[in-house]
This record gives C-alpha cells, sequence and structure tokens, in this order.
C-alpha cells in the first residue's frame, strides 16, 4: 500500500514523457537456468534496442534513456515491478541478478561454475550489486561471479538482512546525485 502512488504516479509520467509501453518485458535466465520474463518500469524510448543496432547494457549516460526513465533509474524505481516476478515465484527479493540468455550462453563457455549462479532464485538485489562499483558490463562477470557463489555457499537471514540494509543505503546516496 505505501507503493500504491508510486504504481500510479509512474506510468502516468512515463507516458507523459515519450509513447510506448509502460512495462519493459525482457527475458532472463532463473533458477535451474529456466527462462523467466522480467518486468521493468520502461526508462527508455520504445524499442531502444532495435535503434541502437545492436543488443546492449544500460549505460548511465545512455541516449536512449527518457528523461523520466533516468531519474527512475537514478532511483531505482524502474526496477519495482519486478515485484510482480517475486509474487509469481520466479525471483526473490536477494539473489544473483538475472541475465540475459545470450549472455549466459557465451559466459557459461568462458567461465568455470558460472551454472552454479541458477542454484537459486535470481533476485532483485544481491551480494554482487552491494559490493560492486558497477556490474553491468560482460567483463565484470568474473568478478561479479565470485560474489554471487558466496552468497550462493553463506546464504542467511543475517548476510540477507545486510544486503537490504546496503542497498536502501545505496538507494539513499544514489537520490542526492
Amino acid at each position: 500500500t505505501v507503493f500504491l502512488p508510486v504504481w500510479i504516479i509512474v506510468p502516468f509520467l512515463i507516458l507523459l514523457d515519450s509513447p510506448g509501453p509502460v512495462i519493459f518485458v525482457h527475458k532472463r535466465v532463473g533458477k535451474n537456468g529456466k527462462p523467466i520474463y522480467l518486468y521493468k518500469f520502461r526508462s527508455m524510448v520504445a524499442n531502444a534496442e532495435q535503434l541502437s543496432g545492436h543488443k546492449t547494457h544500460g549505460e548511465e549516460h545512455d541516449p536512449r534513456q527518457t528523461k523520466v526513465g533516468t531519474f527512475m533509474r537514478k532511483t531505482y524505481l524502474d526496477e519495482l515491478p519486478q515485484v510482480i516476478n517475486i509474487l509469481r515465484g520466479e525471483m526473490s527479493f536477494i539473489g544473483p541478478r538475472p541475465e540475459r540468455p545470450e549472455y549466459v550462453k557465451d559466459l557459461k563457455e568462458k567461465i568455470p561454475f558460472y551454472a552454479t549462479r541458477f542454484l537459486v532464485p535470481p533476485g532483485i538485489t544481491g551480494w554482487a550489486q552491494v559490493n560492486m562499483e558497477n556490474d553491468a558490463s560482460v567483463d565484470d562477470a568474473p568478478e561479479k561471479l565470485q560474489y554471487d557463489l558466496y552468497y550462493i555457499k553463506n546464504r542467511t537471514l543475517i548476510l540477507d538482512l545486510l544486503i537490504s540494509l546496503r542497498t536502501l543505503s545505496a538507494i539513499v546516496q544514489r537520490q542526492g546525485r
């Protein structure tokens, strides 16, 4: 109920800012390597991947981002619809971030034990996200995997609480930027 106004206001702002759908649906790899469809508020112009000519990770100053999208990414509001994925049992609040299938295929071939990260449900936030400055590139995958494996091996309520607190801290600190 606390987020109900956000669920009403954000879609309205997205529609005012640029034409296209409010929710962006993206195929990712979930627990046990099964495909899931990740939900996010759209933060880029409609058909952004087709406009760029290739699939790419969104960058901080990506020209495809809308004005509202830039704000949502800064405050992580674009991630809010992933609560739907949690309610569907496809994700949890905390766990390794789900990756795109095309990246997973490549990373499984290049990085030993990469598939181990699929032993647990993916999460909205995780140990890698609170410990790495930037985990958006494929080049960061080996380091990110180390954090994911640490989380999988040491999963406890205390570690989840620590990740939650550090995530909230990151959200608060980014709002000032």
